[in-house]
């Protein structure tokens, strides 16, 4: 069934060019049918697992009669069984994704980069899911793989507005205990949270065997910090104002900042946590296809 996309939230032209990669799955997966990616179970398929000794009721049409030849015994060949893939795709909508610098805001960023590969999985045959959260969880869609199911994550997206404070850790933590099949979760946010409790999170999305990805959203000008003039900072989830002079501060808030960035990337690397960094003024269709090539090396560089 054919759907027609959201020019809001999707460009045709970047999903033609888009479509000729695939979104894999790093770990192996526990889906219902056939599909693109590795499962846990052993199945039918091309690529070769590893050898078992015989027992009574195996199927001999997988007995490898060359081994047989060779040692008198009987040995099965198993393979590893291809699945879909479920993913979760999980949004962050409080307040602080609101800010808006010369091209736009973050969640308006992240917006289209969620349906873009909202898009995609669905039209390779895997299941996309939505939550969204600020104080809590404010929208949750199960995963599906049907084209019509598209049209319900996009009308969602869409509609949602940055509010309130953020609540990742707990969104976060719940995602981990509710995802009871092994699944790839994406995480869109500018994680502006406490890095412990944080990476706490992610630890415990790793004991659940899921597969976690996260975008981290900065503004370059958040970044640079490209103030020229005394200004008035407020905070965008109720922590107030502050009047500051930038060229007094810069020096420690670039400091503050180098730590954060590089002990979430430590944090992530420890945990296994899929990371990229995007900034607000790069192309979004760029950003997707980077984290589609990195995965399909792994994929290939694991089966090589």
């Amino acid at each position: 069934m054919a759907v027609k996309v959201s020019t809001e939230l999707v460009d045709a032209a970047v999903l033609g060019r888009l479509s000729r990669l695939t979104l894999q799955a790093r770990i192996p997966m526990a889906g219902s049918v056939a599909g693109l990616h590795r499962s846990a179970t052993r199945g039918s398929s091309i690529e070769f697992a590893e050898y078992r000794k015989y027992v009574q009721g195996d199927d001999i049409r997988h007995v490898d009669w060359r081994v047989f030849a060779r040692t008198d015994r009987f040995y099965i060949k198993e393979f590893e069984a291809d699945t879909n893939l479920r993913c979760c795709l999980v949004l962050d909508v409080s307040g602080s994704m609101g800010y808006a610098g010369a091209h736009g805001s973050r969640l308006d960023y992240a917006k289209r980069m969620l349906a873009t590969l909202a898009h995609l999985l669905v039209h390779q045959g895997d299941a996309a899911g939505l939550v969204c959260f600020s104080n809590g969880a404010t929208h949750e869609i199960p995963p599906r793989d049907s084209p019509a199911h598209l049209r319900v994550l996009f009308d969602t997206v869409a509609e949602v507005q940055p509010k309130g404070r953020s609540h990742i850790i707990q969104a976060i933590h719940d995602l981990s205990e509710k995802i009871r099949q092994r699944a790839l979760v994406i995480v869109f946010s500018d994680f502006l949270t406490p890095l412990d409790d944080l990476l706490g999170c992610f630890e415990h999305m790793r004991f659940r065997k899921h597969d976690l990805a996260v975008f981290h959203l900065l503004d370059r000008q958040e970044f640079d910090f490209s103030f020229d003039r005394p200004i008035r900072f407020a905070g965008m989830e109720g922590e107030g104002h502050i009047l500051a002079d930038p060229a007094v501060i810069k020096a420690d808030y670039q400091r503050e900042l180098d730590r954060f960035l590089a002990t979430m990337e430590h944090g992530c690397r420890e945990f296994g946590v899929d990371y990229h960094r995007v900034f607000t003024d790069m192309d979004y269709e760029a950003a997707i296809a980077a984290f589609l090539l990195k995965r399909l090396k792994k994929q290939q560089t694991a089966g090589g």
